[in-house]
């Protein structure tokens, strides 16, 4: 792991550790050292039994003593544990702040066909249909991801976006997104936000003035954009490359967004 890297992860657990309450006795295994020790086997793209380990420890992080595994797996799954993990997830995130510009896409996560996992579902992902999970992000300009969700493969991006990242767009922010995010429903709630989504408009044009006077002025504002001026509207479009680059980014390492590794893709551990 890269120096730097570990410094801000570590420097974001200790922050958020004094933050978050703790609720009864303090244990033997602190909740500072789990979460160390779960976010450096992530990264090294390992099982959690790897963390119990002393030899898969180094220079960057060497811990006194460690849990066994059980104790370790238990500690995982504790609700003070989650939410420490989330608040580091909010602390490091904040970088995104101030940006105008941001981008709604989803990334196809595919395990084995023949896994027994149950939540992972058959749907559409890079141009074919397979099995696994897809993961629905808001990234940012500068190549942060804002905020995401991880749903299985068959549900469709919209009810995805407006439940869990339409709350996360900043007002006045430029939001771009690929035509399977063409709703009305979604152009209505991006504008409540205070910002302006613009994708390419799926199907023929509305004609008739029953169905104009139903849909949104967000929606409706974006279709005079492309009828007034779609080459820049197309220009504009192109920018939504940006978060193509921050998953092919994102791919290139360990406990990222590459395949699954065999203990999780089989379902069975």
């Amino acid at each position: 792991m890269d120096k730097d890297v570990w410094s801000i992860i570590t420097a974001a657990i200790v922050a958020v550790n004094r933050i978050v309450p703790m609720v009864g006795r303090r244990p033997k295994f602190s909740d500072l050292l789990i979460l160390r020790m779960y976010c450096w086997t992530v990264w090294q793209d390992r099982p959690m039994s790897w963390a119990a380990d002393r030899s898969h420890y180094g220079g960057l992080f060497r811990p006194r003593s460690l849990p066994s595994r059980s104790q370790f797996c238990r500690r995982v799954k504790t609700k003070r544990f989650k939410m420490l993990l989330e608040a580091v997830d909010e602390r490091l995130r904040r970088h995104s702040d101030g940006q105008s510009l941001m981008v709604l896409d989803g990334k196809a996560l595919p395990v084995s066909e023949s896994t027994r996992d149950p939540e992972a579902k058959t749907g559409r992902g890079n141009g074919r249909f397979s099995r696994g999970y897809k993961l629905h992000a808001l990234g940012t300009e500068d190549g942060w991801i804002r905020a995401f969700d991880v749903r299985p493969l068959n549900e469709h991006e919209v009810p995805v976006a407006q439940r869990s990242l339409v709350e996360h767009i900043p007002s006045d922010s430029f939001v771009l997104a690929d035509g399977n995010y063409d709703s009305d429903n979604l152009y209505r709630q991006v504008s409540q936000r205070g910002a302006l989504l613009l994708t390419p408009l799926k199907g023929k044009p509305a004609r008739s003035h029953q169905r104009l006077r139903r849909m949104s002025p967000a929606r409706l504002t974006a279709m005079a954009m492309w009828n007034q001026d779609e080459q820049s509207c197309r220009q504009a479009y192109r920018e939504r490359a940006r978060i193509e680059r921050i998953f092919s980014a994102l791919s290139s390492f360990g406990g990222g967004l590459g395949p699954l590794p065999a203990w999780n893709a089989s379902g069975v551990g």
